[in-house]
């Protein structure tokens, strides 16, 4: 099979992939058509089914597919033009094939993690963390596997572990270099502001919004569960809770992006900007990723950053 991060304009293409997704939409004529996701442990690629003829053979999101088409260009992005269909045999694909996973070491950055866990000064924040990431083991195994987003950022086996690591390194800067902010709220509420979506999304290789996380959200889920960690932590400060609470309330900065509050903490604004950066930075990574090898300068219009982007080259 040919991996979708090696896939350019122009190739054609005959094998198996895994269908993330498949929606029955229509043409403004009125004609039927299919747009599925396709992916594999590379990512993710948009295809289209113009024409469903006796080729298409039926099929639904989550089976393992073959498929042949033409690798296209559609306002940036590649698009699979798919002219036949089929259910794969289980004796045609491995499974490890087809999930995305981290490109980084996984118990590198776990061992990382625990040891800025045992930087906490706070005894109470350092007693919530290790509630979690040391005397926990499901949610430990959960975290770990668990990808950060559906789609946007870190939607891969390890991303959410990956994101919440980087996420705290720039924390740990901030503290570093802004007396004001308090390193140990901070830190620890950077390690804590997704724990939400080892609830909000389920595991792969669906990946998907549970109901859970369609009707509470990943950051109210987030809150509660610290919140049940602490009533079992004894003189855990009230005070220190809410500081807490409200950081992960506020980490998406504003009331449009899903946070029930705005920060009003320094260490609640220097999370928001800690969680935008690297989610930001990833998603233009991942692009880069994508484009490494098909465009050598401008990679064509973004949708998520609203702008055409291009590599940094020349230099």
């Amino acid at each position: 099979m040919k991996y979708i991060e090696e896939m350019v304009e122009g190739d054609q293409i005959s094998g198996v992939y895994f269908c993330k997704n498949k929606v029955d939409a229509k043409t403004k004529a009125g004609k039927t058509y299919y747009s599925v996701f396709l992916q594999d442990k590379t990512g993710i690629l948009d295809g289209k089914v113009w024409d469903l003829n006796n080729g298409i053979e039926h099929f639904e999101t989550n089976d393992y597919i073959k498929v042949d088409g033409t690798v296209t260009s559609f306002n940036g992005s590649l698009q699979l033009n798919i002219k036949r269909i089929r259910r794969a045999d289980e004796r045609e694909y491995d499974v490890a094939d087809y999930m995305p996973v981290t490109k980084n070491d996984s118990d590198k950055m776990y061992d990382e993690l625990t040891a800025i866990v045992d930087s906490i000064e706070n005894k109470y924040l350092k007693e919530l963390l290790k509630s979690f990431f040391a005397n926990d083991s499901e949610f430990i195994k959960s975290f770990r596997k668990h990808s950060a987003a559906k789609s946007v950022h870190h939607s891969f086996i390890g991303g959410l572990l990956q994101h919440s690591l980087s996420v705290a390194r720039i924390c740990i800067y901030i503290a570093d270099n802004y007396a004001s902010v308090n390193r140990d709220l901070l830190v620890t509420c950077a390690l804590l502001h997704d724990i939400g979506k080892t609830r909000e999304l389920s595991d792969f290789p669906l990946n998907d919004y549970t109901d859970e996380g369609q009707l509470v959200g990943h950051i109210v889920t987030g809150a509660m569960m610290v919140h049940d960690k602490i009533a079992g932590i004894e003189g855990f400060p009230k005070k220190l809770e809410e500081m807490v609470m409200h950081c992960i309330l506020a980490h998406h900065g504003e009331l449009e992006y899903g946070s029930p509050k705005k920060p009003a903490l320094i260490e609640a604004e220097a999370l928001s900007l800690a969680d935008n950066m690297d989610a930001k930075l990833q998603t233009f990574t991942e692009h880069l990723d994508k484009y490494a090898k098909e465009k050598e300068d401008w990679m064509g219009y973004n949708k998520f950053f609203e702008s055409n982007l291009r590599k940094t080259t020349g230099i």
